[in-house]
């Protein structure tokens, strides 16, 4: 939504010109306190048309509310009534005037016990109806599912799996009708031959973490993760003429973890100097 004549409405100079959809919400449903949901409002962006974002100030805010004016209709309407929800990806996209009339609801993702609750009893149903498949002819193991979730698709909704699950029907169905196969269940073994190799992986690169390595903990818009962070030691020349060892981080770490870093390194530079004030190990 760019235009904020969505909203307010468009004067009635206009040709084509109609009431915004809020006045059209309250026609539709014969009633001053319905339910308004506003999907995806971090989404909003400015157009030529105005921004969006502060015609929903005037329509969220409850000190104003109650003499919304459409622009379209021209009188003062009442939506002090109606009950608005706001869903959004990104809470810190929002406008800050926009995000502070509001209460906001962390929703967690979904755990891969219900994404494999809602894959069997919605998305595979589908993705079978879609493609003409009978249950018969294509069978999904729970172990392949698990198998997509962790390995393939690791989100925190299920929009990705959903895509997953759609292209091993479409294969199913391709082989199907080159009579290649009558029925397939997909299992751990011919999964990969359907959608590829993993995207994710679960090998651990160390049973126990040998000096100079450590475990970190990241957290990404598809949930936490780990990763190791490794320590290496630079060569020291004799005509060089700095004493004190200094740091260089590499990767596309974030803030949080490079301080964490620098305060690791100052942590073990003091305990040298209390117990071994003689050891220049870290002066390199």
């Amino acid at each position: 939504m760019t235009d904020v004549a969505e909203i307010k409405g468009h004067r009635r100079t206009y040709v084509g010109a109609m009431p915004g959809k809020l006045v059209q919400c309250l026609k539709k449903t014969g009633t001053e306190n319905p339910l308004v949901l506003i999907d995806e409002v971090d989404k909003i962006g400015k157009g030529v048309h105005g921004d969006p974002s502060s015609a929903l100030l005037e329509l969220l805010d409850p000190e104003q509310n109650a003499n919304f004016l459409d622009h379209y209709l021209d009188v003062a309407v009442d939506l002090s009534r109606v009950l608005f929800i706001c869903t959004a990806n990104v809470v810190d996209l929002i406008p800050e005037p926009l995000r502070d009339r509001m209460e906001l609801i962390d929703m967690s993702g979904y755990v891969a016990e219900e994404k494999l609750a809602i894959a069997q009893q919605y998305l595979v149903p589908t993705a079978q109806k879609n493609c003409g498949l009978s249950q018969e002819q294509m069978e999904l193991t729970p172990e392949s599912l698990h198998t997509l979730i962790k390995s393939y698709c690791r989100e925190s909704g299920v929009r990705n799996l959903q895509k997953h699950i759609e292209k091993i029907a479409r294969k199913v169905a391709y082989k199907i009708v080159k009579q290649e196969a009558d029925k397939m269940v997909i299992n751990d073994s011919n999964l990969s031959e359907l959608v590829g190799k993993p995207t994710f992986k679960h090998d651990r690169m160390y049973d126990i973490t040998p000096p100079g390595v450590v475990m970190g903990l990241a957290w990404t818009a598809m949930g936490g993760s780990t990763l190791y962070i490794e320590t290496a030691l630079r060569n020291t020349f004799k005509d060089e003429k700095l004493t004190a060892g200094s740091m260089e981080l590499t990767g596309h770490l974030g803030d949080v973890m490079k301080e964490s870093a620098r305060i690791a390194l100052t942590v073990a530079r003091n305990f040298l100097s209390d117990y071994s004030p003689e050891n220049n190990f870290l002066n390199t």
